[in-house]
């Protein structure tokens, strides 16, 4: 077994992928001997890490990774946790000239997948197979989930919402990086619609007027906050929820690692690439909704900025009934 004090992680992007490595930060810094965790991302994700108690060091470039190359060497680490593996970390982890290990990324077998519907990926998820990169070290998963940590300046009041909105709301995540992965309007209006609870639209700045588009026509039972908060400050606001409903987007991680009951509604991409909502304790609280009788499915690891065949049946199909079925059995739960 390696010993190791001072351990640097790289994981540069994106925001459901930086919330995932938590478990592994927790459980080095819980079971190695004086663990010094430094941490390396984007500056534009560093807000999801500020608060983390079990980092030492955070550090978020803005340009390359090779802005921090000189100061990385200076602190002579005892090893480096690639949690990313991509051409840039290899490089970081080539120039520190450190002992460093990464994780099963499987591009080929999701490749098999996606082009020809071939299935061999194992059943284990990206959070498990993070912690592939810290077995050398002894460490192990506690099974204890994702962590986000919020900063009291960044709660949100439920104050600041409708009056029907304070004694209970949802969460809806209408926004995705891809076109493929979001819940197409008329889908979020009906789910909208039939709900016992009312909503808040969550997204981007660019999905402030699909937001209104919803809005518009359950007017009563929803309010579109795309783009009006910051990132924590929408944490804040799905960890105040009784139910998040979401693609598979940050927003479905976020709700993970405050152990929300979760409605995932599935586009163009599968579970089977091992990133649906982690929570290995409370597996009860999240129901998957996915096309499984589409044979186009999955057209792709990631998405695309319209549908390749042109019908988006992998989100257009999906039954909003069924979907209630599902809020109402989590919420039920709940109480």
């Amino acid at each position: 077994m390696l010993q190791a004090r001072k351990i640097l992680v790289l994981r540069f992007s994106s925001i459901g992928d930086i919330i995932l490595t938590t478990p592994v930060i927790r459980c080095m810094q819980l079971q190695l001997k004086n663990a010094e965790i430094h941490y390396l991302t984007r500056s534009v994700y560093k807000p999801l890490l500020e608060h983390n108690p079990y980092i030492y060091r955070l550090m978020g470039f803005h340009q390359s990774p090779k802005e921090f190359l000189p100061q990385l060497k200076t602190e002579h680490y005892d090893y480096v946790v690639d949690l990313h593996r991509n051409f840039r970390t290899l490089g970081l982890r080539f120039r520190l000239l450190t002992p460093s290990a990464s994780f099963p990324k499987l591009n080929f077998r999701k490749w098999l997948l996606v082009n020809f519907h071939i299935d061999t990926l194992p059943n284990i998820h990206i959070v498990d197979r993070y912690f592939e990169a810290v077995k050398h070290l002894g460490v192990i998963n506690d099974q204890q989930g994702l962590e986000l940590f919020i900063a009291e300046k960044d709660e949100i009041s439920v104050s600041e919402f409708p009056i029907n909105f304070r004694d209970g709301y949802g969460v809806m995540a209408i926004g995705a990086k891809h076109y493929t992965k979001q819940i197409p309007p008329e889908l979020a209006i009906e789910i909208i619609r039939l709900s016992p609870l009312p909503f808040l639209l969550v997204g981007g700045k660019e999905d402030h007027d699909k937001g209104e588009q919803i809005h518009q026509l359950v007017p009563l039972k929803s309010q579109n906050i795309c783009g009006k908060y910051t990132l924590p400050q929408t944490a804040a606001i799905v960890k105040k929820a009784k139910i998040v409903i979401t693609s598979d987007t940050s927003i479905m991680h976020i709700a993970a690692a405050f152990r929300k009951p979760i409605v995932s509604i599935w586009g163009n991409t599968v579970p089977q690439f091992g990133m649906y909502p982690y929570m290995p304790r409370n597996e009860e609280k999240s129901i998957i909704i996915e096309n499984k009788e589409l044979k186009c499915r999955p057209c792709s690891k990631l998405g695309y900025s319209k549908c390749p065949k042109g019908h988006f049946n992998c989100m257009k199909q999906h039954n909003p009934q069924r979907i209630l079925e599902a809020i109402v059995k989590l919420l039920d739960s709940s109480h």
